[in-house]
C-alpha cells in the first residue's frame, strides 16, 4: 500500500481531491463564504414545480444545497450529501447490487427515490435499484435540489420518497475550467476535471468527467471476528483468501446550450463493486474476478419555447439505457462456490411536452403529455456469460451442477405508459397560495394509475411559513422483483435438488401505492438564523418484500426439486410517522473569523403489517438521529469543518419470517475536514479530509442476506489540491 501511496504523495498534482472547483481567476473564496443565508434561501428552485420559484412559494418539503455549500461541506459525491441530509439513514458498503442501501423518511432504497439531472432520469431506466456511492460526482453541480414526499403527479412511477434534482449551469454561464486530482490511504485516487467553451453564434459547451479507484481497509484486519478465515467451498481456511472489497467509478457529462432555448446533454455514470461486499467469509470467496460492473448512458434533447408572452412550453426527448457486464458474477454459497453469471439490461425512451399557462397574476397552470416505452432483461444463475449477441435459445443456458439438463429461463419486460398531467399554482392573497395536480398513467402491464397532489402555503407573519402537502404515487415492480430468478442445485436421485430459499420470478406482482401528508413550519429567526420543522406520515399499500419460504415446488422447473423456494409477494402495508427539526446559522466570531453550523435531529417510528395482520418495525430507519457540521473560516486563508453523526439502533431484518427484528447498536462518528486557499498563484485550495476521525469500529444495518450488520471503514484520509484556469 506504501508503495502505491508514494509517487502520488511526492506530486503537488496528487494532492486533489474529486471536488469541482468553481471559482473563476478574480473570485476568492471570501466572496464565495459571504452569501448572506437570504440568499441561500432564495435561491430558484425547479423541481418542486417545474416551475422556478422559490423555496416559500412551493408546499412542498424542499432543501437546496448549492455549489457553495457542497465545496464547503466536503460533499464528494451525491452518497456524500445524502448521509447529511435530514431524515436519511445511510448505510454504506451494504450489497454488491446497489452498494449502499439507504431509507428517506422510512422509504427504503434506491428504487423509491427518483434521481434526475437537469430534470432528466439517470437512474434506473426500468425503475430498479442502482447504486448511489463515488459514481455520482458532484463536479458539474450548480446546486441540488431535495425534494421530499411523493411527486408522482409531477413525474410518474418511482417519484415515491422524493426527487433528488442535480442542477448544471447552462454552458454559456459555466465558470472557467477546474481540475482536481487526489491520493490517500487505502489506495485511495480520484481525479476530475470541469470546462466550457461559448463563442459569439450562442453556442456553448460544458464538458466534464471524473475516475476513482479505492479500495475498501482489510477488514479482516479491522475487524477479525467478523471476518475469519474458515473453510468454505472445499478449500482450507489455511488457503483462503485476503478479504478485498475494491470499488471504482467514472463519469462523463455534456451539454451544449444553442442559445436560450435549446440544449443537448449526454450523462454516463459507471460504478464497479465486488459481489462479496456485504458476505461473510463463510459464504463468499473474496476475489477480484467476482464484481458487480454497471454502465447507465442517458442523451437528451430539450427544446424551450415562448408562444404568447403568458404561454411557454418546453418538448423533452432523453433516451437511457443501463447495462451490468456480462461478466458479472458471484461466487458463494447460493453459486456452490463456482462462478454465478449475472446480467441485467434496462431502457427507457421518454417524450414529453408541457405547456405552462400564466392565467394572470395569481394563477399558473402547468399541463404536460408524456409516452414511455421500456424494455428489461433480468437473468441469473448463469453459467457463463450471457452473450447479448445472441437469442437466449441457442446459448444453451443451463443451471450450474446439473449436467446440461436444466435449461434456464431468461425472462424479459416490454412494456410502455402514457401520462398526462396538470397542475394549478394560486396565489389567493400575500399570504396565502395553493397548489392542486394531478396525473394519470396508463400502462400496458399494470393498467391505470392516478395520483393527486394537494398543497398550501400560509404566510401570516413575516418571517413565518406554514406549508402542508398531500401527495401520492405509485412503484411499479422493477425487473429485479418480478423477474428475478436465481439459486443452484444439487444432484439427487432422480434429478437435482436446489439450495433452501431458491428465488422464483413472480408476473402477478402489484404496483405498490404510496401516500403522504407532511407539514413544514419554516421560520427565519434572524437574516442569519433558519429553523425547519417537517413532520410527516406515510402509507404504503400493497408492500412488496421477499416472500416467506414456501411448499417444496416440483412443477416449476421440470427434473428439479426447489426446497422452500421464494419470491417477491404484495404483502400488507407499511406507515411510518416522523419529524425532522433542522437549523442553519451563519455567523461572525470577529478577528477574521467567521462560521456556517448546519444540523438536524431527525425522529421515525413505523411498522410493517404483513398478510396475517403481525406487525414488524420498519428496517433500515433509526428511531433517532443527530447531525451536525460546522465550518470555521479565517479570511479567505484557512478553513476547518468538523462533522459529527449520532446514529440510534436500527432494525436491519427485511424479511417477514421472524417475529422479533434484530438490531443493529447506534454509533457515533466525527469527520474533520481542513481547507488551505489560495496556495499556487493565489487559485489553488488544498484539503485534508479525515473520515471517521477517533478511528471508531461500528457496524450500519445491512440485512444483505450474510452480514445482519455490515462493519463499516475504520479512519481513512484523503490528500487533495483544486486547481482552477
Amino acid at each position: 500500500m506504501r508503495s502505491r501511496l508514494q509517487p502520488l504523495c511526492l506530486s503537488l498534482a496528487a494532492l486533489a481531491f474529486c471536488v469541482p472547483s468553481w471559482a473563476a481567476d478574480d473570485t476568492d473564496i471570501s466572496q464565495l463564504l459571504g452569501l448572506s443565508l437570504e440568499d441561500l434561501i432564495n435561491t430558484p428552485v425547479i423541481t418542486a414545480s417545474r416551475q422556478s420559484e422559490t423555496r416559500s412559494q412551493s408546499p412542498a418539503h424542499i432543501m437546496v444545497i448549492t455549489r457553495e455549500q457542497i465545496r464547503e461541506r466536503r460533499y464528494r459525491n451525491l452518497a456524500d450529501l445524502m448521509e447529511d441530509l435530514p431524515g436519511v439513514d445511510f448505510m454504506r458498503g451494504t450489497k454488491s447490487s446497489a452498494y449502499n442501501n439507504f431509507a428517506l423518511q422510512g422509504y427504503g432504497g434506491s428504487n423509491k427515490i427518483l434521481v434526475m439531472l437537469d430534470g432528466v432520469r439517470v437512474g434506473h431506466p426500468a425503475g430498479g435499484t442502482f447504486p448511489i456511492a463515488e459514481n455520482f460526482s458532484l463536479y458539474p453541480a450548480k446546486q441540488v435540489e431535495i425534494l421530499y414526499g411523493p411527486a408522482a403527479a409531477l413525474y410518474g412511477a418511482d417519484a415515491v420518497a422524493g426527487v433528488i434534482n442535480i442542477i448544471t449551469d447552462q454552458a454559456a454561464d459555466a465558470p472557467g475550467a477546474s481540475i482536481t486530482l487526489s491520493g490517500g490511504n487505502f489506495g485511495s485516487r480520484e481525479a476530475s476535471f470541469i470546462a466550457s467553451i461559448k463563442n459569439d453564434s450562442k453556442l456553448a459547451l460544458s464538458m466534464g468527467g471524473h475516475s476513482q479507484k479505492s479500495d475498501r481497509a482489510p477488514l479482516d484486519k479491522y475487524y477479525p471476528a467478523d471476518f475469519p478465515k474458515v473453510d468454505a467451498g472445499g478449500i482450507l481456511a489455511a488457503d483462503r483468501e485476503d478479504y478485498v472489497g475494491g470499488i471504482k467509478s467514472h463519469s462523463l457529462f455534456a451539454r451544449l446550450d444553442v442559445g436560450d432555448d435549446l440544449t443537448f446533454g449526454y450523462y454516463r455514470n459507471h460504478f464497479r463493486s465486488l459481489t462479496s461486499t456485504g458476505d461473510t467469509s463463510a459464504t463468499a470467496f473474496y476475489r477480484e474476478d467476482a464484481f458487480w460492473d454497471t454502465t447507465t448512458d442517458t442523451i437528451y434533447g430539450k427544446y424551450r419555447f415562448q408562444l404568447t408572452p403568458r404561454l411557454s412550453g418546453e418538448l423533452v426527448l432523453d433516451y437511457s439505457q443501463q447495462e451490468i457486464d456480462p461478466e458479472s458474477n458471484y461466487v458463494n454459497v447460493f453459486s456452490g462456490f463456482v462462478p454465478g453469471y449475472s446480467y441485467v439490461h434496462g431502457e427507457r425512451l421518454n417524450i414529453e411536452q408541457n405547456l405552462n399557462w400564466k392565467i394572470d397574476d395569481r394563477h399558473r397552470l402547468l399541463v404536460g403529455l408524456g409516452f414511455q416505452d421500456y424494455f428489461a432483461i433480468e437473468a441469473s444463475s448463469l453459467p457463463s456469460p450471457y452473450n447479448t449477441d445472441l437469442d437466449p435459445a441457442v446459448q444453451n443456458l443451463f443451471y450450474p451442477n446439473t449436467s446440461n439438463t436444466l435449461p434456464i429461463n431468461i425472462n424479459d419486460a416490454d412494456f410502455h405508459n402514457y401520462s398526462f398531467y396538470t397542475q394549478l399554482q394560486s396565489e389567493w392573497s400575500e399570504q396565502f397560495s395553493t397548489m392542486a395536480g394531478i396525473r394519470h398513467d396508463r400502462q400496458s402491464e399494470y393498467g391505470n394509475s392516478t395520483n393527486a397532489r394537494l398543497g398550501a402555503v400560509w404566510h401570516p407573519l413575516q418571517k413565518h411559513y406554514f406549508k402542508l402537502l398531500y401527495g401520492e404515487a405509485f412503484r411499479a415492480p422493477s425487473p429485479e422483483e418480478s423477474l428475478g430468478s436465481f439459486g443452484s442445485f444439487t444432484p439427487i436421485v432422480g434429478g437435482y435438488q436446489s439450495n433452501n430459499g431458491f428465488r422464483l420470478p413472480n408476473f402477478d406482482l402489484e404496483p405498490e401505492e404510496a401516500k403522504t401528508l407532511s407539514l413544514t413550519w419554516d421560520w427565519r429567526l434572524r437574516p442569519e438564523l433558519n429553523l425547519v420543522a417537517n413532520a410527516y406520515h406515510s402509507r404504503i399499500e400493497n408492500l412488496i418484500i421477499t416472500g416467506p419460504s414456501m411448499p417444496n415446488d416440483t412443477t416449476s422447473i421440470p427434473g428439479a426439486t426447489l426446497i422452500g423456494p421464494r419470491m417477491k409477494i404484495n404483502a400488507g402495508k407499511e406507515e411510518h410517522t416522523g419529524l425532522d427539526l433542522m437549523a442553519q446559522y451563519r455567523f461572525q466570531l470577529g478577528q477574521g473569523w467567521s462560521g456556517d453550523l448546519w444540523s438536524s435531529v431527525s425522529w421515525i417510528k413505523g411498522t410493517i403489517t404483513s398478510a396475517n395482520g403481525t406487525e414488524y418495525d420498519i428496517p433500515f430507519a433509526a428511531t433517532h438521529k443527530l447531525k451536525l457540521g460546522t465550518t470555521f473560516r479565517y479570511l479567505d486563508r484557512f478553513s476547518i469543518t468538523p462533522r459529527v453523526f449520532w446514529i440510534g439502533d436500527t432494525s436491519n431484518d427485511v424479511r417477514l419470517t421472524a417475529p422479533n427484528r434484530m438490531m443493529t447498536q447506534g454509533y457515533v462518528v466525527t469527520d474533520l475536514y481542513l481547507g488551505w486557499h489560495k496556495l499556487i498563484n493565489r487559485k489553488a485550495t488544498a484539503w485534508l479530509d479525515i473520515k471517521n476521525l477517533f478511528d471508531k469500529r461500528y457496524d450500519v444495518a445491512a440485512g444483505a442476506g450474510s452480514f445482519i450488520d455490515m462493519p463499516q471503514q475504520p479512519r481513512s484520509w484523503t490528500l487533495s489540491l483544486e486547481f482552477p484556469f
